[in-house]
């Protein structure tokens, strides 16, 4: 018989770092890089920014779905800057993400999946899906991520397609 293990003797000691937040996944960045595709590649090998497609206009996008200060008409990057771009904010994706389910049971691919949504919509911490995974309604939030399919005000067959890959993956064990 093993002696019993208090709760406190599993907790970090005091003034310990906490436990960085989960790391996407090899599906959830192949999710995320099909639908942000690294696009406007020139001739030269660089990249330039586009206006969103929802808006003909702002947000402007470069590389891997980059957008903000400093991203408009003209903006050229490498594809070495496109990439340390995607890692910079898929480390600030994944630490909201983690941050807003907080400690709720989530599974690798339902944590790639709220990242992938995230990095394209930074709705995490408002979208009915975060409060119904949270709940542990993991059904009625993977069909949440359909309603996420417009920009602009219009609906957009990209983000039908992505928000369906998006829940595809939730789903999945």
């Amino acid at each position: 018989m093993q002696p019993e293990t208090s709760p406190d003797a599993l907790a970090p000691p005091p003034g310990a770092n906490p436990p960085p937040p989960p790391r996407t996944g090899p599906a959830g960045l192949a999710l995320i890089r099909q639908f942000e595709s690294c696009a406007r590649r020139r001739a030269d090998g660089c990249y330039e920014a586009y206006p969103d497609p929802g808006t003909g206009g702002a947000p402007w996008t470069i590389g891997w779905g980059a957008t903000g200060a400093g991203i408009g008409p003209g903006t050229v990057w490498t594809r070495d800057q496109c990439d340390a771009r995607m890692a910079s904010d898929l480390e600030r994706f994944e630490r909201e993400v983690h941050r807003a389910i907080g400690q709720a049971l989530t599974s690798q691919n339902q944590f790639d999946a709220l990242v992938s949504f995230h990095y394209n919509t930074g709705a995490i911490a408002r979208a009915t899906l975060t409060r119904l995974h949270k709940a542990g309604d993991f059904g009625r939030a993977a069909q949440e991520f359909a309603r996420w399919n417009r920009a602009g005000g219009r609906v957009l067959a990209g983000l039908t397609r992505r928000r369906a890959a998006e829940a595809a993956l939730y789903r999945r064990n």
